[in-house]
């Protein structure tokens, strides 16, 4: 797999009213959209994983 690209947050502001924990529901939505936007990245890296292979594929037949 491609390696990751860093990404530094160096301030972060986020506002919402809920009823509860504030930190808990952050997490929570933080988890969420992190692990989507994991997805949606490993996804793309096998996609082009998977068009490399396709693209060599006959490479070294001496055509």
């Amino acid at each position: 797999m491609t390696e990751v690209p860093k990404v530094t947050i160096h301030h972060l502001e986020v506002r919402f009213q809920v009823d509860g924990d504030d930190g808990a529901v952050f997490t929570r939505l933080f988890n969420k959209h992190i692990q989507a936007w994991a997805k949606l990245y490993e996804d793309q890296c096998a996609r082009a994983k998977q068009t490399r292979s396709e693209r060599s594929f006959g490479d070294g037949e001496g055509h």
